[in-house]
């Protein structure tokens, strides 16, 4: 998009009065999304973004500018007016630009442009029937498909250059059903860093059938106990609970900010000795993966938690400067529009040694949540509040009655400590992540996990 020389220039031209460190994020995208609402295509939109973000560090100031394209007299006016807003002594150099190639490659067979709209709408439309097949009772489907087709360059004052590209898809049905006077929902999406061979490896109907699975077994749910009880918590979307209550509290600017429970806390037992957490981007196709993030750090697995004693925090390019830490490839960022600051990836508790079934069985009055609808957490606190969506109750070691207005509530350093047992059913779900204005995708995942008391807020004493 944009030749090496002149990216060099702009590089130096930020410098030029000054600062620490200059970067070049050069970016674009191709989007496209297709909605279903009712049986009809209510809206069907395609984009293309190209620009590029310029961002100079002087000591702890940031600042920040981007163009809405790459012609060049804009960059280098955006660049120029940039390095006034430092007058400093220090006079750095731009280090020779040398590409860095990364391991990571996810392979791409079918580009999104490369599936006609009337294809795309054809998987919404049996998606819809097949929902609204599974019973009487479901009264309305929805239905989203989007994907975007991203390259960028990045560059910076250090030498690095990094072109990569990467192919998103994803899938959302969202079911209502109704039975008498009882209304509930259920919502299953499937997304992975990949084409449209996406749904080689899982059937579009099949997220449809799910949906309107929990929608239907909901409709029977009772009201949910109120008091402090075992929770079971299930696989895959559970562990955002992790991603929210702890997670967040793990990104260093959260501790430079001293906004984190876990500040001064490595190499400090913060949970139960059974739990290791990680924060891993290299899993192969996953929706939080990627070759590099948004500086052009390659992509890792971290190490979060082991045994659980602390052992990271999550690092963007500024934080590991401040903290005199490694960067942990974890700087994301929207778009060219947005700065990078810290953000998860895949970020999951890892397999522990117990069977699923005796976690069930060693509850004899409790909860089984498995699906999870909105929350809110403090991450200065870890105090958080969470919903139930699909949730059961547990007796003598059974799950029984589905249960509805269940909600969880709790503190996430408390919570870490009170992990019983780890099944060994690690599973993952994907999800958009809101921090600092800007919302980008990752992947929440867990095996199944017994807490052993946690307060319930429910519709039944």
């Amino acid at each position: 998009m944009l030749e090496q020389k002149l990216i060099k220039k702009i590089l130096n031209i930020l410098l030029s009065s000054g600062g620490d460190f200059s970067e070049v994020f050069i970016q674009k995208r191709n989007l496209n999304n297709m909605r279903l609402d009712d049986g009809k295509i209510e809206n069907s939109t395609s984009g293309f973004e190209l620009g590029c973000g310029l961002r100079l560090i002087n000591k702890d100031s940031t600042f920040y500018a981007y163009v809405d394209s790459i012609d060049t007299e804009s960059l280098l006016n955006a660049a120029k007016i940039l390095s006034s807003a430092v007058d400093s002594s220090s006079k750095n150099k731009v280090l020779d630009l040398s590409e860095n190639k990364g391991g990571y490659k996810a392979n791409v067979e079918q580009f999104p442009s490369d599936i006609a709209q009337e294809n795309k709408k054809s998987l919404l439309d049996s998606a819809n029937e097949k929902a609204r097949d599974f019973s009487k009772y479901i009264i309305q489907v929805s239905a989203n498909l989007s994907d975007a087709d991203d390259t960028v360059i990045i560059a910076n004052s250090n030498g690095l250059l990094i072109n990569d590209s990467s192919v998103k898809v994803f899938l959302a049905v969202n079911v209502i059903a109704k039975k008498g006077n009882e209304i509930r929902t259920g919502y299953k999406s499937l997304a992975r860093t990949m084409g449209y061979e996406i749904f080689k490896s899982k059937n579009h109907e099949a997220v449809a059938l799910e949906a309107a699975g929990i929608a239907i077994k909901m409709l029977d749910a009772v009201n949910a106990p109120a008091g402090s009880l075992p929770v079971v918590i299930g696989p895959a979307f559970g562990g955002v609970i992790f991603h929210e209550a702890c997670g967040h509290g793990l990104e260093a600017d959260a501790i430079i900010k001293d906004a984190s429970v876990f500040k001064d806390k490595i190499n400090k037992k913060i949970a139960s000795n059974i739990l290791t957490a990680v924060d891993d981007s290299t899993l192969r196709h996953h929706w939080g993966s990627y070759a590099f993030d948004d500086e052009g750090c390659p992509s890792q697995k971290n190490i979060l938690i082991e045994n659980g004693i602390l052992k990271n925090y999550i690092f963007d390019y500024k934080s590991a400067c401040k903290l005199k830490a490694r960067q942990t490839g974890n700087g994301r960022r929207q778009s060219f529009r947005d700065l990078p600051v810290p953000r998860m990836s895949n970020t999951f508790i890892e397999c522990g040694s117990d069977e699923n079934e005796a976690i069930i069985k060693s509850v004899k009055t409790g909860i089984y949540a498995k699906e999870f609808a909105g929350g809110q957490v403090d991450t200065a606190t870890g105090d958080f509040v969470f919903g139930i969506s699909e949730g059961y109750l547990i007796k003598n070691g059974v799950i029984s009655e589905p249960i509805k207005g269940a909600t969880l509530i709790g503190n996430g350093p408390d919570i870490l400590n009170r992990i019983e047992a780890i099944g060994k059913d690690l599973d993952f779900a994907p999800g958009f992540c809101g921090k600092a204005g800007q919302s980008i995708t990752n992947e929440v995942g867990q095996p199944t996990i017994l807490i052993d008391k946690i307060t319930v807020g429910g519709t039944e004493v």
